[in-house]
């Protein structure tokens, strides 16, 4: 397989799986993330956790007050605050001890994953299914990629993510040289 056509495999797995997700559910979705009145926490591990830093630096972009957990710089959540999970399975144990932290302290938690019957799906007040096979999510779905382990979630996820900015920046009446005001300088 040569590059072009491994990309042509890419994007029309990625459309397939758009196909299955319900119009509904990511707006529902997606009017959570941007309603949130106080502080977005975003976590993941991996390279799930990778993209969820792309999402949270825009929204940052956007003047939203936003953290990635565990960063030396990310200060206490509050009630009112969301946490904003991803992981294909679910289980991923570092990131339900925090699911369920952060329902103690009253926050809504986000789950975006391959698997809505988990640990973290359980505990999540939503949770966007992204019906992609994933190595620790096996028989959760009968979905198929020609992808490594977890490649067709994560480029989902961020997909989804990156339409969610779009979406927020129309509905907020933001541009792109807006949101570039607060792009960092120090660089």
């Amino acid at each position: 397989m040569g590059l072009k056509a491994g990309i042509g495999t890419i994007l029309h797995e990625v459309e397939t799986l758009f196909d299955q997700v319900d119009d509904d559910a990511m707006a529902r979705f997606a009017g959570r993330v941007a309603g949130v009145a106080g502080t977005v926490f975003v976590a993941g591990a991996g390279r799930s956790g990778l993209l969820l830093r792309c999402f949270a630096m825009r929204l940052m972009h956007m003047g939203r007050a936003v953290h990635m957990v565990g960063d030396v710089t990310t200060p206490a959540a509050r009630q009112g605050d969301l946490l904003l999970i991803g992981s294909g399975s679910g289980e991923t144990a570092g990131l339900a001890a925090m699911a369920s932290k952060a329902k103690g302290l009253s926050l809504t938690v986000l789950l975006v994953s391959a698997n809505r019957d988990s640990t973290i799906g359980r505990l999540a007040d939503d949770c966007l299914v992204l019906p992609a096979p994933t190595p620790k999510s096996a028989g959760t779905t009968t979905a198929t990629s020609a992808q490594p382990m977890g490649n067709l979630f994560e480029q989902a996820m961020f997909l989804f993510c990156e339409a969610l900015v779009m979406q927020m920046m129309e509905d907020g009446g933001l541009t792109s040289a807006q949101m570039f005001e607060r792009h960092a300088n120090l660089e």
